[in-house]
């Protein structure tokens, strides 16, 4: 049975899942990298046309072009490597209350604590699949802190069971990618 998470995203839609499973997300995503969480967590600056306590976040830059109307739509939105982000994750899941975050790779202790504190989840999105991306993106609805310029400006768009998104922090704190590493560095030793 696929698994879709819809904004807003209650604690009891993400109590259960755990690292390794696979979910969707349809409603409203924005994406937020390095200057979008400086901007929330150093500045108290929160978006205006978006609700992120019980939202999602992606750790992504996209690409965006105008139609010949002028609306804007997504070309590419390809992930970016959430571990930037993993100094200010935690203060940034705590201020917002925001329940999915999303990116490319894994995250480390600090945020997967927030995670089990606050209740919030982190996915893995595939990269390589920035087009694919672009195609579940139904509406960008808003642009907000366009001063960052395309790729950091926080782009708020409906989404369509976007994913295939992979648990990779659960709101018990558990680390797929922590978890993997330490097993092939005994795997590892085991052999040498």
């Amino acid at each position: 049975m696929k698994k879709i998470l819809t904004t807003p995203i209650s604690y009891d839609q993400i109590k259960d899942l755990k690292i390794g499973d696979t979910v969707y997300l349809t409603g409203m995503l924005a994406t937020c990298r390095d200057a979008g969480h400086a901007r929330v967590v150093n500045d108290g600056v929160m978006p205006k046309h978006i609700e992120l306590k019980e939202g999602a976040i992606f750790h992504a830059g996209p690409i965006v072009a105008k139609d010949e109307s002028g609306k804007e739509y997504m070309v590419s939105i390809g992930p970016t490597t959430s571990r930037r982000m993993e100094s200010v994750e935690a203060d940034f899941i705590e201020k917002t209350g925001v329940r999915l975050i999303i990116g490319k790779g894994g995250m480390m202790d600090k945020t997967a604590n927030a995670c089990k504190t606050f209740g919030a989840i982190h996915c893995a999105y595939p990269g390589g699949c920035a087009v694919v991306a672009a195609k579940e993106v139904e509406e960008i609805t808003n642009c907000e802190w366009r001063d960052f310029g395309m790729p950091e400006a926080l782009w708020i768009m409906r989404v369509k069971e976007f994913g295939p998104l992979v648990v990779s922090i659960d709101t018990k704190g558990n680390n797929l990618f922590e978890n993997n590493k330490k097993l092939y560095n005994e795997r590892m030793e085991k052999l040498i």
